[in-house]
């Protein structure tokens, strides 16, 4: 088990170095100046040399790139351009919005699919089968954003049981917080607990045809006792690759949620960063995402061999 971790951290490392490079050079090619951006169209050149002097860009691509990582390394994300504002605070402010936003869809999406799945499973070709994987296809076709203007509709502006938008605050309470939160949870949960269910359902049956499923059933075992001792934990490997990537897009890709409820996470200041120009956020807003995605990964690859130790002695 050691060895197959120390392996998975090896590819970890070197994942983050390519990435890191990708990002950069990425950033750094797309055209516009932000010096020339934050001072307009009448700045002078030697105007336009000192800032880009304070602001670090006056350096070769690689001495701009070695400073940004190792920044990065120490703690520090550099100095947001249009803000003047340490880019750390910035992410430390917002990811106290976007990551208990993911954990709270994620789990949601978790607790709706994981008995939708297994119940198909179990009712395999009846009208409860028929039921969950139609609503499952609605949820798939459904965009997140559609879904969650209908909510504000319904239950913000109709019912008032929940605020359109906006968040109260951690200061203000936690269940304050979590209300806030509530709604848009729920829009990205519904699309991705569809996924699941379908991806539990299908590695549930496929997993019940196994030979071993009807050697278990052979030695007086109910179907329900083959599936809940045997079939289930089968059945989690591909299952939690999809709770991993679902935790990486939650976490990243709830842009235009946090717009629909005027949420200020990551994914908005993302956005503002970009229609200013303002590089140093992007960069260091998008490397941390991908490093926590590339964490999510390596905990799904743990997670791997300890459903599977089958995984463990091929590493």
């Amino acid at each position: 088990m050691l060895r197959f971790a120390f392996k998975r951290l090896v590819s970890l490392g070197l994942s983050l170095v390519v990435a890191s490079v990708v990002i950069f050079l990425f950033v750094e090619v797309v055209p516009g100046d932000p010096a020339a951006y934050m001072l307009g169209l009448n700045a002078t050149e030697e105007t336009l040399a000192a800032l880009r002097e304070q602001l670090g860009l006056s350096g070769t691509l690689a001495e701009r790139y070695l400073s940004w990582v190792g920044g990065m390394l120490r703690g520090d994300f550099g100095t947001s351009y249009t803000y003047r504002t340490p880019v750390s605070e910035m992410i430390a402010d917002r990811m106290w919005i976007s990551l208990p936003l993911a954990i709270y869809a994620l789990t949601l999406s978790t607790l709706i699919a994981f008995p939708a799945g297994i119940w198909a499973a179990s009712k395999r070709g009846s009208a409860a089968d028929v039921s969950v994987m139609g609503l499952t296809q609605l949820g798939v076709a459904i965009p997140n954003f559609w879904f969650a203007m209908l909510m504000v509709l319904v239950f913000a502006i109709n019912l008032r049981w929940f605020s359109a938008g906006g968040f109260a605050g951690w200061e203000a309470g936690v269940y304050p917080a979590m209300k806030s939160l509530t709604l848009p949870a729920i829009a990205l949960a519904l699309p991705q607990a569809s996924i699941l269910a379908r991806v539990m359902r299908s590695s549930l049956l496929d997993t019940l045809s196994e030979d071993f499923i009807r050697t278990a059933r052979a030695k007086g075992l109910t179907k329900r006792q083959a599936l809940w001792r045997h079939a289930l934990r089968n059945a989690l490997i591909p299952v939690l690759t999809i709770i991993g990537l679902q935790f990486s897009f939650l976490l990243a890709g709830a842009i235009i949620i946090e717009n629909v409820f005027f949420l200020p996470g990551l994914g908005r200041l993302v956005f503002q960063a970009i229609s200013a120009r303002d590089l140093i956020v992007v960069e260091s807003v998008v490397m941390l995402l991908v490093f926590a995605v590339i964490v999510v990964n390596f905990a799904v690859d743990i997670a791997y061999a300890a459903v599977d130790p089958r995984l463990r002695v091929r590493g």
